[in-house]
């Protein structure tokens, strides 16, 4: 399976750290964020990875190169304009291929990746959803047997990731498109599946987070 990580948004909430840096580039604990994805996704078994990029999407290629430092191999999707998640994944495609691939925030940090499965047959797509964090008490999908619904009570906040079939976004039409759309249609059709994932996440959208992030793993 191929990787994809999403690391061309502006980080207008990080600035001005990201006045000069792509947000993925943004330390912590003298480490770049993405650089922590590369190193789980290397030790994961993962050989192929995507990374599409826009602003300042240049000092990402020199700082991670072609991979080969992480026993990878990573391509670059470059984006003229803003795409929104879709539309960054639709344009990756020719470079994910034609089997389900997995997709990460570049602004998230983990301690671990999720236990990853194929998706089961009539399936286009498996979310990881976590508890609500503070910023985001109401949630984005309900839980329910195993299947991620765009409606109901008791609402998780969408992880950032996922494992997606290109089939998902095969009758989108636009360039430029939001992915919540796309995957509210086919939870309607019952063909998203999904699981809790309860390892420590952390969405690294402003300062203040990257500050409590940057105390936890100084303690270690």
């Amino acid at each position: 399976m191929k990787a994809m990580i999403l690391a061309a948004g502006r980080g207008e909430r990080l600035r001005p750290l990201t006045d000069t840096l792509p947000k993925p580039l943004v330390e912590v604990a003298g480490k770049p964020l993405i650089v922590y994805h590369l190193e789980k996704l290397a030790e994961a078994g993962f050989k192929d990875v995507v990374i599409n990029h826009a602003w300042l999407g240049e000092k990402l290629i020199t700082a991670l190169g072609n991979g080969a430092r992480w026993g990878l191999t990573i391509t670059y999707s470059k984006e003229s304009q803003a795409l929104e998640t879709g539309g960054g994944i639709k344009q990756a495609l020719p470079l994910l291929g034609d089997k389900p691939f997995f997709v990460i925030n570049g602004d998230i940090f983990i301690d671990a990746l999720p236990s990853m499965k194929p998706l089961c047959d009539g399936v286009l797509a498996h979310l990881w959803l976590v508890d609500n964090p503070v910023q985001h008490p109401s949630g984005d999908f309900s839980l329910s047997h195993g299947k991620a619904l765009a409606t109901g009570d008791n609402k998780l906040t969408f992880s950032g990731m996922g494992i997606y079939h290109p089939a998902l976004l095969a009758g989108v039409c636009e360039q430029a498109f939001a992915l919540a759309p796309v995957l509210k249609k086919a939870m309607k059709a019952g063909q998203v599946s999904a699981a809790h994932f309860s390892p420590y996440w952390c969405d690294v959208g402003t300062p203040e987070r990257l500050e409590k992030l940057e105390a936890r793993e100084q303690k270690g």
